[in-house]
This record gives C-alpha cells, structure tokens and sequence, in this order.
C-alpha cells in the first residue's frame, strides 16, 4: 500500500461487520487509515486483534482481516466508535468521541447484541463520560447489552502483549459463555 494511498484514506468510513443478536460486538476505536484503505477492520500489520481474538478462544482458527465477513457466523461483529479513518486515534476530538457513543447506544438498541466489547479503556471512558472505568465488565449496559472493556489491539499498545490481551479477551468468552 503506498503513501499516497493510505492518505487518501482519511476520513473514509468503513462498513461495521454485524448482524442482529450476536453474541459479542467488537468496538475499535475509529477505523487505521490500513483499515479505511483495504476496507478490512484492525487492518494494519501492527494490530493484534485478529490473533489475540483466536488465541482468546473465540474463533477457531486466526482470520485474515479479509476473512471478516465470517464473523457473524461465529456470533460475532465489528463497529467502531467514531466512524471516520484517521492516521492516529489522538487526532480524534471529545465530541467526536462522545457522538460517536451515542451513535454506537443507538446501534447496539437497534443490533441487540448480548455484550458490547470496547477495544480501548480510554475510548470507552470518553464516548461515556465514565473516567473511573477499568478493564473488564462495566455496571452500564446499553440496550440490554453487557458492557466489557478491553486492552486495545493496536501496536501501539505496548503495555499488553498478545498472550496478556489473550486472557483478559478469554474472561470476557467466559462470561459470554458461562460453563464453556
């Protein structure tokens, strides 16, 4: 992928991955400019989503960014919080992140998944002005859906590793899937 096309990905949106009643819907924080440019969620080589969501348990094998569309069958889905691609997530303001929040309770009312998964703590403390929040469950729940905070897959996350991301996604299976 060359520069100049990375950069005309800013600002795209890119379609969630979802369906009605899934078990888990995933929420990054807004798409990579890799993401918008391919079209593929936690697109960019640097992203640990994919491997860390198989070796969690929740896919059997490891899927391709490309191989997204399989989610649903799994029970699972893909949004973000705020829509629009960029280089960097802190290029996001707080009314961004807060409108996106109110879009996203929107869309899981609408979607009716069973848990709704934040793929980033502070993102999650932002969209919903709950600056106390800590990975794990959450006391909200939005539209009947149980709210997990997650480590954020992104490269950039040193302080989680794969296999640390891995157990904390596998309590949250196990709370999706009590006696699995």
């Amino acid at each position: 992928m060359s520069p100049e096309e990375l950069l005309a990905a800013r600002d795209r949106v890119v379609p969630d991955v979802v369906a009605g009643g899934l078990r888990v819907l995933f929420c990054g924080i807004n798409p990579s400019l890799m993401t918008a440019a391919t079209g593929h969620h936690f697109a960019h080589p640097g992203n640990r989503f994919w491997p860390v969501l198989h070796r969690s348990g929740f896919t059997p094998r490891q899927l391709k960014p490309s191989e997204q569309d399989q989610l649903p069958g799994y029970g699972l889905g893909i949004t973000n919080v705020v829509a629009r691609a960029t280089a960097r997530a802190d290029e996001l303001d707080t009314e961004e992140f807060r409108e996106g929040g109110r879009i996203l309770s929107a869309k899981v009312e609408e979607l009716g998944p069973r848990w709704l998964a934040v793929v980033g703590v502070t993102a999650y403390r932002t969209a919903f002005g709950d600056r106390r929040a800590r990975i794990g469950p959450q006391e909200r729940t939005i539209g009947g859906a149980r709210v997990w905070a997650l480590p954020n897959p992104s490269g950039l996350n040193a302080h989680w590793t794969v296999s640390t991301m891995a157990e904390e996604y596998a309590r949250l299976l196990a709370a999706v899937t009590p006696g699995r």
